[in-house]
């Protein structure tokens, strides 16, 4: 399963549409005015489904991720040099990206593939694919790629 991950051009506070290989809308994500980041992330229908809230009193970037009211996990960056490097509380899940940060690989706990990303770098806006293994993961993929992006755009 594929998912077009593109952020909105004219918005006051991040927001992103995503949508499947068809171009149908899967998913809509509007940033909230609070300390740090929020990210509420609401199905085709506008019913909201989960979110992620950034954690603003951490040392370095850290988000739990939230579906309903549940806490389901968090993504923290860690300090690195070259390469981007996070560690996940999500299912023995771990994830790791290039030097460009354009691409990250996510795999479960046994090395096996979950999803790649891969950012499209001519797009006014950020734009990432997201290739989903199991179409049942994409919303925790989503939730990573998003947490990954906002951490970006603090440090810019």
């Amino acid at each position: 399963m594929k998912l077009l991950f593109k952020q909105r051009f004219f918005s006051w506070f991040d927001s992103y549409d995503i949508f499947d290989e068809a171009g149908n809308t899967l998913y809509t994500v509007k940033g909230e005015l609070a300390w740090g980041h929020l990210l509420r992330i609401y199905d085709a229908s506008g019913n909201e489904i989960g979110y992620i809230q950034e954690k603003v009193f951490a040392w370095l970037p850290k988000f739990e991720m939230y579906l309903g009211d549940h806490y389901v996990g968090s993504i923290n960056k860690e300090f690195t040099f070259f390469r981007p490097k996070f560690n996940l509380d999500y299912q023995g899940w771990q994830i790791e990206g290039d030097w460009f940060e354009w691409e990250y690989t996510i795999e479960d706990a046994r090395g096996q593939a979950v999803a790649s990303v891969s950012k499209e770098v001519w797009n006014w806006t950020d734009t990432y694919v997201i290739d989903v293994c199991d179409p049942k993961d994409a919303i925790y993929a989503l939730m990573l790629v998003l947490a990954i992006d906002a951490e970006k755009c603090s440090r810019n």
